[in-house]
């Protein structure tokens, strides 16, 4: 299916010299809901996942506003190796708890961008946050960290890091492949007594520790998780319908609306993996639904991406989309177009 061109006006539209707001109202930037930390990983993942395959111009763009991400995330690092997630617009920190989902997402963006081998400034910049985060790496007790950081340190284990990283991979596979076997039962392939957010996160860092390690053990618990997540959803005509976020999904119980864009483009991000590790068609399908979702491939046949700019509205509700673009929509959008065509160009 043809679709338009990949834009990022929005993208650098949302990103001043600090770093990507949070928020928008419409398309417009909301600066007084500042920044988070997450939203910058996510930014400088977009950055390094289309190097190499736009335009000069567009590169230009993306090498500049990914030293911005890359510099939000050196200031955002405590002593101790952890983020500070939010901060409000005069860049003063709001009040937090560590968040192992700001740690994973940072240990991933940093490590695909030492593994895409940078200018040298910029994967100095990249290894020092990565190596003074790894410490925390150990102390993460959810299992969307722990996802995160077995993609990064099986990236980096699959890229010839200096350091070896098996045995990070093997502890924090055991710990995630023990909470499956805790909630799994014969009609709920889970990891957890419900499901709610970023969910396609679990399989996919269980098929990166597979790659690694070599162990049909953890194959087995990812497809099968993930054709779980996959069943769960789809519409009655095939589209993509991911787990709504407002009561998210128990046994018996599904969510419909408040569809977020990050689900969607997880769902393809672990699809995509699926289909990189087995070949299997019906995975290199969903990664294609995924996109189209954004184009109105979904319930309500609304599409959720405004072709002039780039802009992606931040959720599907069943009144139809949610007309504000903020940091994650976009990122989302942008991350599911850039899987969708690294997972096309498989099959050349």
């Amino acid at each position: 299916m043809e679709r338009p061109s990949v834009r990022f006006d929005h993208l650098e539209k949302m990103t001043d010299d600090t770093g990507i707001l949070e928020h928008g109202l419409g398309s417009i930037p909301r600066r007084n809901e500042g920044y988070s930390t997450d939203d910058q990983a996510r930014a400088l993942w977009v950055c390094l996942e289309w190097s190499g395959s736009c335009g000069k111009e567009d590169q230009k763009r993306l090498e500049r506003l990914a030293e911005t991400y890359i510099a939000f995330l050196l200031w955002a690092q405590k002593e101790d190796g952890h983020f500070h997630n939010n901060f409000a617009y005069d860049r003063s920190k709001e009040p937090e708890t560590p968040s192992d989902d700001c740690l994973g997402r940072c240990l991933w963006a940093c490590a695909r961008a030492m593994a895409a081998k940078p200018a040298p400034s910029f994967a100095f910049a990249a290894e020092s946050i990565f190596r003074k985060a790894l410490g925390q790496a150990h102390h993460m007790r959810y299992p969307r960290g722990w996802a995160y950081a077995l993609a990064a340190f099986g990236l980096l284990q699959r890229s010839g890091y200096d350091v070896d990283l098996t045995n990070r991979i093997r502890e924090t596979a055991e710990r995630l492949a023990g909470l499956y076997h805790r909630h799994s039962a014969p009609d709920w392939s889970w990891y957890e007594p419900e499901i709610t957010y970023s969910n396609a996160l679990l399989p996919w860092g269980m098929l990166w520790a597979h790659e690694i390690l070599k162990r049909t053990d953890l194959l087995d618990i990812a497809l099968r998780s993930l054709d779980f997540l996959i069943g769960l959803s789809q519409n009655d005509a095939g589209q993509i319908r991911p787990i709504g976020s407002k009561g998210w999904c128990r046994p018996g119980d599904r969510a419909l609306w408040d569809q977020q864009p990050i689900d969607v483009m997880k769902l393809a991000l672990a699809a995509a993996k699926a289909y990189e590790l087995t070949k299997t068609p019906k995975y290199e399908s969903i990664v294609t639904k995924c996109r189209d979702w954004f184009y109105g491939g979904n319930d309500l046949g609304a599409p959720m991406v405004r072709e002039k700019d780039g802009s992606c509205c931040d959720g599907l509700n069943a009144d139809g989309p949610n007309v504000n673009c903020g940091a994650e929509a976009v990122v989302s959008y942008l991350l599911t177009e850039a899987i969708y065509k690294k997972t096309i160009n498989q099959q050349a």
